[in-house]
């Protein structure tokens, strides 16, 4: 199984990424193929409740490629993690199966509460670089997350968010396809797309202060009462 979960991963690789271009390449130079090949251990370690040794090799893991996850999160088929520097995922993450991901994504918690506090990533997810996905929450297969994104909210299947907080481009696929770093180039490129996506943002704030203006008026009218 574990000479299988190799091949496929290897493949994987070759199929993705224009720059390998050998199999013993991507054996020898890609962190991110060690980083996943070393949770694989730690995990074993962590489910037979030998914590300390999982948790060693996870830091060795770290020392070693720059990708740091915990040994109790859990990792599907074909995880491939480019570039990978700074990638952080936590205990309780699950990621499923043909997830690309790139350096610097956090898959993080929001409460210092045992239990379900990271997230769960779908099939065939891609998160951009410098993406933050953050607490128990659902990211559904194929979505898309743009780079630098910071989601803290569920993310539907097949959906593409971007920006701070992460909200839908409404993008709709005719099937499942590759985006490079999460980000659709029209997205990068229409600069109507992001004038909306700005003017959406100040709707938002204003929102909010008339919201706050109204507490605080309707405050101040029970203290006069």
């Amino acid at each position: 199984m574990s000479r299988m979960f190799l091949r496929e991963t290897i493949r994987a690789y070759r199929q993705r990424d224009p720059a390998a271009r050998s199999d013993l390449e991507v054996l020898l130079c890609y962190p991110g193929l060690h980083a996943v090949l070393l949770h694989r251990v730690a995990h074993w370690f962590w489910q037979r409740r030998l914590r300390l040794a999982g948790r060693f090799i996870s830091h060795l893991a770290r020392m070693a490629t720059g990708i740091e996850i915990h040994p109790g999160a859990t990792i599907g088929r074909r995880c491939m993690i480019d570039h990978g520097m700074g990638v952080v995922i936590g205990e309780t993450a699950e990621v499923g199966d043909d997830v690309y991901m790139y350096h610097q994504v956090t898959l993080g918690g929001t409460t210092s509460e045992r239990g379900k506090r990271h997230p769960t990533i779908g099939n065939g997810v891609i998160i951009g670089a410098g993406a933050k996905i953050l607490g128990a929450i659902t990211v559904g297969d194929n979505a898309r997350v743009g780079a630098n994104a910071v989601v803290v909210q569920p993310v539907p299947a097949g959906v593409t968010v971007v920006g701070i907080p992460a909200r839908s481009i409404d993008r709709k696929r005719r099937a499942p396809c590759f985006d490079p770093y999460g980000t659709p180039a029209e997205a990068a490129l229409d600069p109507l797309l992001r004038d909306v996506e700005s003017l959406r943002a100040e709707l938002t704030e204003v929102e909010a202060r008339l919201a706050r203006l109204a507490s605080e008026a309707k405050t101040s009218e029970q203290a006069g009462d």
